[in-house]
């Protein structure tokens, strides 16, 4: 695949989500997914707190926790369910779901110990080209192997580890237009 000619682009520097309790997402995301909490801010004149894990390879992930933030809306605000198991449409302009890159061969390993840590996790999905884009086993369009669970708040997270690497035959479909 070509490059970005354009931008000097690296990675995600960070992803800022929003949380409804501080404790209980440090909790999750360094307790049970072991991030190390890498930067804690306190917001000027009570506006809140922002954290930052890390994630990997240099990226963060990082929360705000605002006092006065409004509820989460599933099916607005994040997907309401879990992949294979219901609706994870979410509305234009949110945030759908959290991929983190994991080794292929830790995937089921990784499902075991989300599991035993009491995380509700889906089966392994192994999204390929077929026509319900994904199959029960690995296909030679296999592109992409992944679980999801979600947080503490209902965001939808993915463990995801690329199969094979892609290029210029995986980008076949025009975009859709609604203007």
């Amino acid at each position: 695949m070509a490059g970005n000619e354009k931008f000097d682009l690296r990675g995600i520097n960070h992803l800022a989500l929003v949380c409804r309790d501080m404790k209980k997402t440090v909790d999750f995301y360094s307790g049970v997914l072991g991030m190390p909490l890498t930067k804690t801010i306190e917001l000027p004149n009570g506006a809140g707190q922002h954290f930052f894990f890390d994630i990997g390879k240099g990226n963060s992930l990082a929360f705000f926790w605002f006092p006065n933030a409004g509820d989460s809306q599933p099916g607005v605000t994040h997907a309401p369910d879990l992949v294979g198991r219901g609706d994870i449409t979410s509305a234009h302009a949110s945030m759908n779901h959290v991929a983190f890159d994991v080794p292929e061969e830790r995937i089921e390993a990784y499902q075991r110990q989300l599991k035993a840590a009491g995380i509700d996790v889906t089966e392994v999905v192994n999204h390929d080209d077929s026509a319900f884009g994904a199959s029960p086993e690995i296909t030679e369009s296999t592109f992409v192997r992944s679980i999801y669970f979600k947080d503490p708040d209902g965001i939808l997270l993915e463990f995801a580890a690329w199969t094979r690497e892609l290029d210029e035959r995986d980008v076949n479909i025009a975009p859709v237009s609604v203007d």
